[in-house]
């Protein structure tokens, strides 16, 4: 019997095999590039990191220009506009009604929206790479020969990466959520603006610093963290990450296709 199965799995065309997790990123990928949406915001988010780091080499104080701060620059297009990037990747399967297809061609959900957490990661790293050539080119041209221009612990390069990367997470974790674009990205900016106002009360700072996502995890592009401070990160990532990816995710497995 076994002999028999190992030849029909010989003879089964490739098309009918199981896709690898490598495969399902990479058409997760495609689907980042091929839509018109997603097409246009990387472009945005590109044209918008050139400029403002242009600006800030010709217009800011020279204490403004080193490597570190063109970074800190570069990277903020791409941390406010990448994560509706993650949005749009899961809820269009709603919204463009292609969660059939997508479903039907790889009926293992969870292993679908694997390769669309996968896609983000990618998507992250190279934006952070992309990020750093642009801070690494408008340092050389724009800084003055000043001590400590080029300094940066490497630690705070990973952290940088690790920023980039849960924004992006978070925001596929918003589109698992609500499957729907225009809800999902709306809330994605209000709710944390929200929680940001709450925090400012006298009476709920404390309980902010661990569950508003902003304020624990701004020092990650700051300094390097301290115990305390990744413990606070953790709990808003949680939070704000981890619960609706959770949640987003169930609902994916349980919901109806139409």
């Amino acid at each position: 019997m076994s002999a028999v199965t190992a030849t029909a799995d010989m003879a089964m065309p490739a098309a009918f095999k199981r896709p690898g997790l490598g495969r399902l990123v990479q058409v997760e990928l495609r689907k980042m590039l091929d839509t018109r949406a997603g097409f246009w915001m990387q472009a945005t988010v590109i044209a918008a990191t050139i400029v403002v780091v242009t600006i800030l080499g010709l217009v800011g104080h020279a204490e403004d220009r080193q490597f570190m701060d063109m970074l800190w620059v570069a990277m903020a297009p791409a941390s406010i506009l990448l994560p509706i990037v993650g949005i749009l990747l899961v809820s269009s399967e709603w919204s463009q009604r292609t969660a059939v297809v997508t479903f039907t061609l790889v009926p293992q959900r969870m292993r679908v929206m694997a390769g669309k957490l996968g896609a983000a990661i990618v998507v992250a790293i190279v934006a952070f790479i992309a990020c750093f050539v642009v801070a690494l080119i408008a340092t050389a041209i724009f800084s003055e020969d000043i001590g400590g221009v080029w300094s940066m612990p490497t630690g705070l390069l990973l952290q940088a990466v690790f920023s980039l990367t849960t924004a992006l997470i978070m925001g596929v974790g918003f589109g698992a959520l609500f499957l729907s674009s225009a809800p999902a990205i709306v809330l994605s900016f209000v709710l944390p603006l929200v929680g940001s106002a709450l925090g400012s009360i006298h009476a709920l700072n404390g309980v902010a610093k661990w569950v508003d996502v902003t304020r624990a995890t701004s020092p990650l592009t700051d300094h390097m963290m301290s115990g305390t401070e990744w413990a606070r990160a953790g709990t808003a990532l949680a939070l704000w990450m981890l619960l609706p990816l959770l949640i987003g995710l169930w609902r994916i497995a349980r919901s109806e296709l139409q």
